[in-house]
């Protein structure tokens, strides 16, 4: 089937390098097709999905900035699944920002969410879920036994 809408990123040149990396880091991916003006010229257009949501990647031929306006958001489901996604996508020049976000080597910008943190933030115990949210903002990468740690109200 083919999407009524993807999420298009643009690249100055990487945009087929970039797409199969992502398929390679975040689990039930796949990279779908690549449009290309000439057969063995570089790929004009990319289709890949991440776990099941469509994405573009489009070569500009002009450099592109990507910034925190946009970014992918990848939901995880406990700390090992948090590190592995985490440490790929820092390979070869990415770089840590705060609170789960952080930049790859092609300038894009991600969230790695493990699923508690969601839960937390939104308890019906507001005192819990703020400690969890000040323990958030100490971390970069979020470290899941200590915002259980901050939630429970014990120290890390």
């Amino acid at each position: 089937m083919n999407p009524k809408v993807r999420t298009c990123i643009a690249f100055k040149d990487e945009a087929e390098e970039a797409a199969r990396f992502y398929v390679s880091v975040i689990p039930d991916s796949i990279f779908e097709s690549a449009f290309r003006r000439e057969p063995n010229g570089p790929a004009l257009l990319v289709s890949f999905t991440l776990a099941g949501t469509p994405y573009q990647a489009l070569n500009m031929g002009r450099e592109t900035i990507h910034n925190e306006v946009f970014s992918i958001s990848v939901t995880t489901k406990d700390q090992r699944e948090t590190d592995e996604i985490w440490k790929k996508l820092l390979a070869n020049g990415g770089a840590e920002i705060q609170c789960s976000w952080l930049k790859d080597r092609f300038g894009v910008h991600w969230q790695i969410v493990p699923e508690v943190l969601p839960r937390m933030l939104m308890d019906e115990d507001r005192a819990a879920a703020e400690r969890a949210f000040q323990a958030m903002l100490g971390m970069v990468k979020i470290d899941i036994a200590a915002l259980e740690a901050a939630f429970r109200g014990n120290s890390p």
